[in-house]
């Protein structure tokens, strides 16, 4: 570049940042199923070149992970989903039951055992009322959800092309992989290619650290947590111990919120201490099996992403460009992480933080150094007694 258009440079690559927003913005709904296949595609190659490395092709390789993908697929489709829509019913009729438990139960023993009037500040039936109605709007929602859902010809289509397409886009790109990263690295300028190297490589290691790990991490601890409740006695067992699960990204979030509405729901159903002890220990189990089996095998000492950027990337990935911000949203969090992490790296190597000069007048930091030291003045030579040698 001419050395007269230098100061372009910067306002190019945010011209080039808006535009690539502008064009997800633009594009969300067609980009969303290959964005999907890509994701999936990055989460199975490890995989198939382990196998591809035993000797196997990578078309066979590919072919494998697959079947297995697809035979999991089906698996949750049948089993998970029907048993959630079910949980999900279930919550909705649960209701008044739960409403009346809050009313009879509840505030009476909270006044017994704080000796306060809940009654004189809000009415109780009121509050049940209240509550009755938000819930029947809950559950009106839902249902008007699935229903438009249900009757939309668009949607219906829409759902079918993107079933048909992300399997279809998963294979070629799990199969070609390697070679579209070949091409993405032979585009990267020779002078700027070992940083994006090194700087894509802590990207992978940190999505990688997240979406490989702690996601099989949550899964395997919602089921966990969804079993054991279910074992227990609760009807709606396995949703609380899924949510729990899901959230348990968040230190302590997920048990707390998942330990805090099963022991509810054991109130209303059950209402004894046998039961309240049972819950406790599937959630003990829980921990103790995440602690030293899970997060050290799944996890490691991989860094991952920080749960709250996981948070804020999601809810700001959905507000700016919607379904296909949510997909894109961790990626785009640990490329920005890494880069941040980057920049820091640099300040700190410069002269600014250093605070260190070079050349004539140069002026280093003190810290850590001392004043060299004073050598001692040699005695006279015609000192008495002096036995140096001459």
């Amino acid at each position: 570049m001419n050395p007269d258009l230098l100061w372009l440079r910067p306002w190019l690559w945010l011209a080039g940042v808006v535009l690539l927003g502008v064009l997800l913005w633009l594009l969300g709904p067609v980009l969303t199923p290959f964005a999907v296949a890509a994701l999936l595609a990055w989460m199975a190659d490890p995989l198939v070149s382990r196998i591809e490395r035993s000797g196997r092709s990578r078309t066979t390789a590919v072919t494998l992970v697959f079947v297995l993908m697809t035979v999991l697929v089906v698996i949750v489709a049948l089993l998970l989903v029907p048993t959630l829509r079910r949980q999900v019913e279930q919550a909705i009729e649960w209701g008044p039951k739960l409403v009346g438990w809050f009313t009879g139960a509840a505030i009476p023993w909270i006044e017994a055992r704080f000796g306060v009037s809940i009654a004189a500040y809000v009415d109780p039936a009121e509050l049940g009322a209240l509550l009755k109605e938000h819930w029947r709007q809950a559950g009106g929602v839902a249902a008007n959800v699935l229903d438009g859902l249900s009757r939309s010809g668009m949607a219906v289509i829409a759902f079918v092309v993107n079933l048909l397409l992300i399997p279809l886009v998963t294979f070629y790109f799990m199969r070609d992989w390697g070679s579209m990263l070949a091409q993405v690295h032979a585009l990267i300028p020779r002078p700027l290619e070992p940083t994006v190297v090194r700087l894509a490589r802590e990207s992978d290691d940190m999505l990688g650290g997240f979406l490989r790990g702690q996601v099989s991490v949550m899964v395997a601890l919602g089921t966990i947590y969804g079993v054991g409740l279910t074992l227990v006695g609760l009807d709606l067992g396995f949703l609380i111990g899924m949510v729990a699960g899901l959230l348990s990204f968040v230190p302590y979030l997920g048990t707390a919120i998942g330990l805090v509405a099963a022991v509810i729901a054991t109130l209303v159903e059950h209402g004894d201490l046998f039961h309240l002890v049972l819950v406790a220990a599937v959630f003990g189990v829980g921990q103790v099996i995440e602690g030293f089996v899970l997060t050290p095998w799944l996890v490691g000492d991989r860094i991952g992403l920080h749960p709250v950027a996981v948070i804020f990337a999601i809810m700001a990935g959905g507000q700016l460009f919607g379904f296909i911000g949510i997909l894109l949203a961790l990626p785009a969090a640990a490329v920005i992480m890494v880069l941040v992490r980057y920049a820091l790296g640099r300040y700190r190597a410069s002269l600014l933080y250093r605070e260190d000069r070079d050349g004539d007048g140069s002026r280093e930091g003190t810290a850590g150094r001392t004043a060299p030291a004073v050598p001692a003045a040699p005695p006279p030579a015609d000192e008495p007694g002096d036995t140096r040698p001459a």
